[in-house]
């Protein structure tokens, strides 16, 4: 198959890029730097020369946008905001000009999406949508505003002869350098995985490869469309999911943080608490129903994985040959 992916230089990008390629397929990337082999330029903004490799491709993945690691100011968020939705707009536009339309259009959202809370999951469902919690602040409200604008640039784009699915994706963790899971290691070698603000907010997450396996399998689900949720079946209480981590590179001790201590270490990581405090507590509703089966549905076999291939990684943070992708295999799922 031949697959485009608009933005797909970043983690994510570079995690479905690795695996769709080593699996035979033509893997094409749209993105504003061009540097190796089948990049192709584009601005995220408007229709260009770029549209020609859509024309003719099967499958579109979008996951162009302002990267969340940033601080929420008001211009990031705008920032975040106008990426998202035009990036959507204009890959949808090319779509819906194409002579040879891609079969599945998947689009890039968020499980941010869904309502801070702590009492019940959020599947796809019975989840809450957030905006109206009370008690945190007002910009995780304009955080999901984006992510509802998103989902509504693809679901208003006209292209009828192309099936369309939103990723509701959770945190991808994979062990490439610069990616969430490099960050969270980061704390622990440092001493610091321990609780943030109390360690009671659910940390929502979904092992690489299942992240890859979900979109394989939502590209052959010709009854699959709208969103979708790509989480591991097992959230977890933050304070639970670094013990797991914790445990995983074997470092029995971390300090905990308090939320003025957590907005001390976003702002050095130039990042924001939203991302730490957040209860995101998300479930894969509609995989589960459709019958996907998690190769890592608990957090501590996923972390124990992750700790080793970043142990056996070359030193340029490249895989190494003990680190090739393994047949999946197959593990009960507890939604």
């Amino acid at each position: 198959m031949k697959i485009v992916i608009p933005g797909g230089t970043g983690q994510v990008g570079t995690v479905l890029n690795r695996s769709l390629t080593a699996a035979g397929h033509e893997v094409v990337v749209l993105t504003r730097h061009p540097t190796r082999e089948r990049e192709v330029r584009w601005d995220g903004e408007t229709p260009g020369p770029w549209t020609d490799v859509i024309d003719g491709s099967d499958i579109v993945i979008n996951l162009a946008g302002r990267s969340v690691s940033c601080r929420y100011t008001p211009a990031n968020l705008r920032a975040m905001m106008d990426s998202r939705v035009r990036s959507t707009q204009v890959v949808g536009e090319a779509i819906a000009r194409a002579a040879r339309p891609p079969r599945v259009w998947l689009q890039m959202s968020t499980a941010t999406v869904y309502a801070h809370r702590f009492d019940a999951p959020n599947d796809e469902a019975t989840g809450v949508i957030g905006g109206d919690e009370p008690d945190v602040p007002d910009y995780w409200a304009y955080s999901i505003e984006i992510a509802k604008a998103w989902e509504r640039a693809q679901e208003e784009a006209d292209t009828p002869s192309t099936r369309k699915v939103a990723l509701r994706s959770a945190m991808v963790m994979s062990p490439d350098r610069g990616g969430v899971f490099d960050v969270l290691l980061g704390m622990v070698r440092l001493g610091l995985g321990g609780p943030v603000g109390g360690g009671a907010q659910y940390v929502s997450w979904i092992h690489d490869r299942d992240f890859v396996r979900a979109v394989e399998f939502l590209i052959d689900r010709n009854d699959i469309a709208g969103p979708v949720n790509l989480a591991a079946p097992e959230p977890l209480p933050q304070r639970a999911f670094m013990r797991a981590l914790r445990s995983a590179w074997g470092m029995p001790l971390a300090l905990p943080a308090t939320k003025w201590m957590a907005q001390i270490g976003a702002f050095a990581l130039r990042s924001d608490t939203e991302l730490l405090l957040k209860s995101r507590r998300v479930v894969p509703g509609r995989l589960l129903d459709a019958g996907f089966t998690f190769a890592y549905d608990r957090w501590s076999e996923a972390a124990e994985d992750l700790a080793r291939r970043v142990r056996t990684r070359g030193s340029d943070g490249s895989r190494s040959r003990r680190d090739r992708p393994v047949p999946s295999r197959p593990s009960g799922n507890r939604a």
